[in-house]
């Protein structure tokens, strides 16, 4: 494990499919602007087993996500990742890899290494025509996610570390 890594940022999604791009987008405007020290964002992608690997002893992992609940586009979702319900693995196909199928691959690969807090943040998507940007009620939506997720491990990155005590 990474000791400086105290949270890692992952955007799940297709960059070919419009609003499935969500996750994707949001790192790259987050390496864009900056993280603070000891945060780590990676593109989920299409390619979700890599992530598990990424989870590694990390304590804070948060990922983004596109979704289809049937609620009004735009709209976000925040859950608890440690205690999400997730796929059994012998339904896995490495074609529709989704972030819950990421969770239960990191849960049996990890072990004991498995993060303790894991923040799942999803954007009701609008549209996933291929090649097409993300439609503007998400790319709002992502924006919000963005300052939230940043406010987060801003404090959390600070309350790590040591200050001096006076005598």
């Amino acid at each position: 494990m990474n000791q400086s890594v105290q949270a890692l940022i992952v955007g799940c999604g297709n960059l070919l499919r419009g609003d499935d791009a969500v996750g994707p987008v949001l790192v790259r405007h987050l390496w864009e602007r900056g993280v603070p020290h000891g945060v780590r964002c990676a593109d989920g992608g299409t390619g979700g087993m890599d992530v598990a690997f990424q989870m590694r002893g990390v304590p804070h992992v948060i990922i983004v996500d596109a979704c289809t609940s049937g609620s009004e586009p735009g709209a976000i979702f925040r859950l608890d990742g440690v205690d999400a319900e997730t796929p059994p693995l012998a339904g896995i196909n490495l074609h529709a890899f989704r972030w819950d199928h990421a969770l239960a691959f990191a849960r049996w690969i990890l072990k004991d290494d498995y993060p303790p807090r894991i923040d799942v943040w999803l954007i009701e998507a609008e549209q996933f025509a291929p090649g097409e940007p993300l439609s503007p009620r998400v790319a709002a939506a992502m924006e919000t996610v963005i300052t939230r997720i940043m406010a987060d491990v801003t404090a959390s990155t600070t309350a790590d570390v040591a200050t001096p005590v006076s005598a």
